[in-house]
């Protein structure tokens, strides 16, 4: 598996959960699409073999804001990989959509580089099992550290007031990883992945609610660089103090 070039104006956001149906696309697409409203043109990296993210750009309509697409679970023998996965020069904010099953490798390569990652999680108890898997993968096989803030949890096709949403509440906030949106189960979602769009192209009065979810991801994933100097910064702290207790330690050598 090959992930792109380092870039560092480049916004690249993973969206990951090895559990197939938990929503990646969904979000992938929607955040796509609000992107593609307010500028420069984002991209989508569909790593699904299912194509879904793939034949949702197809079926978006040519009026609607451009999102160019790159539909890397096809492998082609008349192109490099490399060349397959480019990522247009102007681009800066990248979606990459996962595939279900990740092995180890393939984690490190798809979250190397990634100023942000974003698990989608639904409200069933498997869905916790996998969600929990997938975060502690992501700690101790992909290294990502906790002092970057770059990983956050989306509570997916959620019904308040029910003890499956208590349930994964409580799951989340024993985390420690941000909880950056609570998306409910509506139909607005369905009926934009069928017509190719976004919440965001919709008749704001039907899906406002939704859409305020969405932007609060938009708001954090955003933030990243922000969340990137923050997270030298405690780096640059910490290892001065090391260096500075270690400088300090009493030395127990003969008189």
């Amino acid at each position: 598996m090959l992930i792109t070039p380092r870039r560092d104006n480049l916004n690249k956001i993973v969206i990951l959960n090895p559990k197939g149906g938990c929503g990646k696309s969904t979000l992938a697409t929607n955040l796509a699409a609000s992107y593609a409203r307010r500028g420069p043109t984002p991209a989508i990296m569909d790593y699904d073999p299912q194509g879904s993210t793939t034949g949702w750009l197809e079926r978006r309509p040519d009026d609607l804001p451009n999102i160019h697409g790159i539909a890397a679970y096809k492998k082609s023998m008349q192109a490099t990989r490399s060349w397959q996965l480019r990522v247009p020069n102007d681009t800066v904010n990248l979606l990459v959509d996962s595939p279900a099953s990740v092995d180890h490798n393939d984690l490190r390569e798809l979250t190397r580089d990634s100023t942000s990652i974003l698990v989608p999680v639904l409200p069933s108890s498997m869905d916790i099992h996998a969600a929990s898997r997938c975060i502690a993968d992501l700690l101790l096989v992909a290294k990502v550290d906790r002092r970057d803030r770059k990983l956050a949890v989306v509570a997916n096709r959620t019904r308040k007031n029910t003890k499956s949403f208590a349930k994964l509440m409580r799951f989340l906030d024993s985390l420690g990883i941000p909880i950056i949106a609570v998306l409910r189960d509506s139909q607005n979602f369905v009926h934009a992945a069928e017509k190719g769009v976004g919440l965001c192209d919709m008749q704001p009065s039907r899906v406002r609610q939704d859409v305020e979810e969405i932007e609060k991801i938009v708001s954090w994933l955003d933030a990243w660089p922000e969340r990137r100097r923050s997270s030298k910064s405690v780096t640059s702290i910490n290892k001065q103090t090391t260096r500075r207790s270690i400088l300090r330690r009493p030395s127990f050598g003969s008189a």
